[in-house]
């Protein structure tokens, strides 16, 4: 894949033995468009988008809510449906499935984004292309594995969980860390795409020079729930900072545990490069007690306000992300892009496209990434793609992670459970 421009898009998902072949750079874009909804226009297609709710995911729903603006709402005339998985979304697939496949029971209908794709959501799209095969199913982030997932899906976008498997590390050591603490749990251990990610930090850590640990929390989908999966990161990070002191970096897999790690190492210490899907909004806001309805939808000033209050709570130079939404800019950009689609203007099958679709919400932002290769067969890709941004470090400015060569070495470490 030749070097292209701009992007954006994905978490935790899928992939098997998979390396990453051409890059894509960076570009700027327009800024966003106005943030009042769009007036009913009786639009001659529905896009459906799935997200998570608020508390598992709000970054994703931010992006839909940003399409009804721009678009308007099915029920208002306007072109976007908008519904949420459940929570438990575990033990509940069967209902997860049900509200996609409903989706496509309206006969306007032509495109269907599911952001995260969590299990079930392959099912969901085989289902729909069953009755409705001119139905677009895109899907942003999916926990299913690659050779599940591409066989419904006419898309699936990632966070380039290889790549960043080793800048993610990189960056760590930039920042002066020592040890690097990875908290997760068996579920998200046995996704393919997260736990080679792993593997390859593991690796990265013992050529770089860093002790690697891992610590197992709470899946905030168990019994005990979000709330109990977050009041164990509260109590146990203190400890954790102590026994392996504050120049250590911790990184969750989860987004309901980044607010209370982010909050106990702003008290105790510790350092944190960006979250599994990195934004401003990711776990800071409720961390720090920054209110941003002020500067709601304006990523810039979002980034801006954040950087200046971790900087004055003695955090720079310690905590980073990336500096647009990354569950945002998925939710959006593959909902714009279905949307051009279906007007003529782009094609599914074009990279640029979907680059052009999905920097539109993303203005001067690095991205890089490319297809999916399977390493067991070689085989690259055609309708999976990794993506990722430059690490933005909070009172420091870029890293330019994007412009790092990543051996080729991480690219063919093995997925193992």
């Amino acid at each position: 894949m030749k070097k292209a421009q701009t992007v954006l898009a994905a978490l935790a998902a899928a992939f098997a033995f998979m390396s990453c072949s051409g890059k894509t750079a960076a570009a700027k874009t327009e800024a966003p468009a106005s943030k009042a909804e769009a007036p009913a226009s009786g639009a001659d297609f529905h896009i459906g988008v799935v997200t998570g709710t608020v508390s598992q995911s709000e970054d994703d729903l931010r992006g839909a809510e940003e399409l009804i603006r721009r678009y308007g709402a099915v029920n208002n005339g306007g072109m976007i449906q908008h519904i949420t998985y459940p929570d438990d979304f575990m033990s509940q697939q069967e209902t997860t499935i049900s509200q996609i496949v409903a989706l496509a029971d309206d006969p306007k209908m032509k495109a269907i984004v599911v952001n995260q794709g969590v299990p079930g959501t392959a099912e969901a799209f085989r289902r729909i292309k069953e009755s409705h095969p001119d139905i677009l199913c895109f899907t942003g982030e999916p926990h299913e594995d690659p050779l599940v997932i591409q066989k419904s899906a006419d898309l699936a976008v990632s966070a380039d969980f290889m790549s960043r498997g080793y800048t993610i590390i990189w960056a760590a050591k930039q920042l002066g860390a020592k040890t690097f603490v990875h908290i997760s749990f068996p579920r998200h251990m046995s996704y393919e795409s997260l736990g080679l990610r792993r593997n390859i930090m593991e690796q990265a850590c013992a050529d770089l020079g860093l002790q690697f640990v891992f610590e197992t929390a709470p899946d905030p989908t168990s019994d005990v729930g979000v709330a109990g999966a977050q009041q164990f990161i509260l109590e146990k990070v203190p400890q954790w900072v102590e026994k392996y002191g504050k120049d250590t970096a911790f990184f969750c897999t989860n987004d309901a545990h980044t607010e209370p790690l982010l909050k106990q190492l702003a008290q105790y210490g510790g350092m944190f490069v960006e979250a599994d899907l990195p934004s401003p909004l990711m776990g800071y806001p409720g961390a720090f007690g920054i209110d941003l309805t002020a500067e709601a939808g304006d990523f810039p000033k979002i980034l801006k306000k954040v950087e200046q209050v971790v900087i004055e709570n003695g955090g720079k130079g310690r905590f980073g992300t990336w500096a647009f939404s990354y569950g945002f800019s998925v939710s959006a950009g593959l909902g714009e892009y279905a949307k051009r689609i279906l007007e003529g203007t782009a094609s599914k099958d074009s990279s640029a496209d979907l680059f052009k679709a999905l920097g539109e919400f993303t203005p001067d932002a690095n991205w890089n990434g490319g297809y999916y290769v399977d390493q067991s067969t070689g085989v690259r890709a055609k309708n999976q793609i990794l993506i990722y941004m430059d690490t933005y470090i909070l009172g420091q400015g870029f890293l330019k992670t994007t412009e790092l060569e990543v051996p080729e070495k991480y690219f063919k470490i093995k997925f193992t459970k």
